[in-house]
């Protein structure tokens, strides 16, 4: 299994791969903000867990364990942002937020919080009636504040 390091890396070289069509060190050094030599140390120990293939100065290709691994890590943190966007986290905690928490959560975590997701998707309804309450316990948390403020 990679390590939370090598889980950044990967997700990001598979992110770019997709995006751009290859992944240079440069390019995921400015993604991560990492220097380039750094980037480097951590392709070639992909290389020797046979995440990639890395030839210097040539650039690199996934293997298909490499890219199994960096489409599974995109694919879950598109879930965890969705998530978190879905149930009221202000936009400007969510990659934060994700950041912190997917390489903590087991694949079972992972797998339930689709299952939630899926389960607001099919009603609309469900999302609106979680949200309301998230508004109603937030007025009443102020309220009370109010009121302690004004002892």
């Amino acid at each position: 299994m990679p390590t939370p390091s090598m889980e950044d890396y990967l997700e990001q070289i598979y992110s770019l791969i997709q995006e751009k069509g290859y992944a240079r060190v440069s390019d995921i050094a400015e993604a991560l903000n990492v220097h380039p030599s750094s980037v480097t140390k951590m392709v070639q120990k992909l290389d020797q867990n046979k995440y990639l293939v890395y030839e210097k100065y040539r650039g690199l290709i996934l293997t298909p364990k490499g890219k199994k691994i960096g489409k599974r890590l995109v694919d879950r943190h598109t879930l965890l942002e969705e998530f978190l966007q879905m149930i009221g986290v202000p936009e400007e905690n969510i990659y934060k937020d994700v950041e912190g928490i997917e390489h903590h959560l087991s694949k079972d975590s992972i797998t339930c919080i689709e299952y939630l997701v899926q389960y607001f998707q099919e009603d609309p309804k469900r999302l609106e009636d979680l949200l309301m309450i998230k508004q109603r316990n937030e007025q009443e948390n102020e309220e009370k504040a109010s009121d302690v403020s004004d002892i």
